[in-house]
């Protein structure tokens, strides 16, 4: 491609790959370590961050190197994680216990993405292009970066100084003011930036952005007045340098499971609470990776292949979540990433993991991205966002639409998908993306029953020519 600044096996000057790698950490900061904060439960930020590092290393091994994505925490997993403290708590146990769950869930979900891997290995990927072509998996990533919108525009009116209510003290209208110069600054340094200032957009628009909240936030702090404050530097007075890794707490509970039922039983409702996510997660993969294909021009599904790519995931993940207790997945926001930068090389993937495992043991780093506003963070995804939605829509330029077959196929899942149709049952939650992608090969296939012979369709074309040539 010729956007392309660097590729898949180049190695970019030392300079340019640490700075395009700490991009990378930024770009997936936000959810890394929301993740964690939304379960609760004691979960540790800083572990979760570890945790996507290791496991993006994982990732990068098996792969061989030739697939440039970092994982972090997945969402889709929200609800498993908490059923793990739940079920603890259900079965009389103590609340830590949920830690070994954490554990179980992550290695019962990864195993199902190790024998999905044994099966492409030997059936291939054939179906996949079958039931997933571009017409599926154009608005399918379409629909990642469109769901996220609203988490983006959200932010952008929001600070991190909380009252009593933990709602934002700050006045929205100053909130958007700093979201909105975070994003004209990141769009400024992309479209008009020469050589490295053109590839760390993000870098520098986090900056321009965290200085006027900065300067808000000083004489919001000097003159009393809450609406200006919208960073909150109280962070800085509890820094915490040794993250609570996911695996020390579950071991060292091991001890309440004195009587086997109860461990089978509390075994057997995590099983119910990952596995069938898993599958979820495995379409959700797929996409991932068709859209990262488009990018870097490379067919990733072929090389290193559609089962490394699957086995990495679902080790990395299982990795991951030993030692932060979060599964991990494919990032859409390091795509758009990726994709905004230039950068496809996979070292500085792997500089960004080798980043994310030292910053989680620096303690006023860590705080540092805590601090981080939500009305910056929020105007740097909406261009993130915006870049995984049009990277989708760039896959339906050579699909047919003046056929209605595509256009029910499209239809089905931009609806389903922006309407947020999700699906719900014995605690297993289809997210809008996974059900609009589900929909879409349904409606696909059904749609394609009886495609007519290429004979047929010329003998088609030829009637209806005929029939406008005698009504002329």
């Amino acid at each position: 491609m010729s956007d392309i600044v660097y590729s898949i096996e180049q190695r970019p000057p030392v300079g340019k790959t640490l700075l395009s790698a700490f991009q990378q950490i930024l770009s997936i900061l936000a959810a890394t370590i929301a993740v964690p904060a939304i379960v609760g439960h004691g979960m540790s930020q800083s572990a979760a961050l570890f945790g996507a590092g290791i496991g993006t290393l994982v990732y990068l091994l098996i792969t061989k190197f030739k697939s440039p994505v970092f994982l972090g925490s997945s969402f889709a997993f929200l609800g498993s994680m908490g059923a793990a403290f739940a079920g603890a708590l259900n079965a009389g146990l103590v609340e830590e216990v949920g830690y070994i769950g954490l554990l179980i869930g992550a290695l019962l979900a990864g195993l199902v993405y190790v024998v999905l891997s044994i099966i492409v290995k030997f059936f291939g990927t054939a179906w996949v292009d079958k039931i997933m072509p571009p017409v599926v998996i154009g608005p399918t990533v379409a629909i990642i970066g469109l769901t996220l919108a609203p988490n983006a525009v959200g932010d952008l009116t929001a600070g991190n100084v909380l009252d009593a209510s933990q709602i934002p003290v700050v006045n929205p209208l100053i909130a958007l003011l700093v979201g909105l110069i975070t994003l004209f600054a990141t769009i400024a340094f992309s479209v008009f930036g020469k050589k490295i200032l053109k590839m760390i957009p993000f870098i520098l628009g986090i900056f321009v952005g965290y200085l006027f909240a900065s300067i808000f936030t000083i004489i919001g702090n000097t003159t009393g007045t809450d609406a200006l404050k919208i960073i909150d530097f109280s962070l800085f007075e509890s820094i915490k340098w040794i993250p609570d890794f996911s695996f020390i707490k579950a071991f060292a509970n091991f001890k309440e499971f004195s009587d086997a039922g109860v461990f089978f039983k509390y075994f057997g409702m995590i099983a119910l609470a990952y596995i069938p996510v898993a599958f979820v997660t495995f379409s959700e993969h797929i996409a991932d990776h068709k859209n990262l294909s488009s990018i870097v021009g490379v067919d990733l599904l072929e090389t290193p292949g559609l089962h490394r790519t699957i086995l990495g995931d679902g080790l990395g993940s299982i990795t991951g979540a030993f030692f932060g207790g979060c599964p991990n997945t494919t990032y859409g926001e390091s795509i758009a990433c990726t994709a905004i930068s230039g950068n496809t090389s996979t070292i500085t993937i792997l500089v960004s993991s080798l980043m994310a495992i030292c910053i989680a043991f620096l303690g006023p780093v860590v705080t540092f991205f805590a601090t981080v506003p939500k009305c910056v963070m929020g105007g740097v995804c909406l261009v993130l966002y915006g870049f995984i939605a049009v990277s989708g829509l760039k896959m339906l330029k050579d699909v047919d639409l003046s056929d209605n077959r595509n256009i029910f196929t499209i239809s089905v899942i931009l609806i389903c998908g922006v309407g947020g149709l999700i699906l719900e049952f014995f605690g297993i939650t289809i997210t809008e993306v996974a059900f609009a992608l589900i929909l879409g090969v349904i409606t696909n296939l059904i749609v394609h029953i009886h495609k007519p012979h290429k004979k047929e369709e010329i003998k088609e074309d030829n009637l209806e020519q005929q029939g406008s040539d005698t009504d002329d």
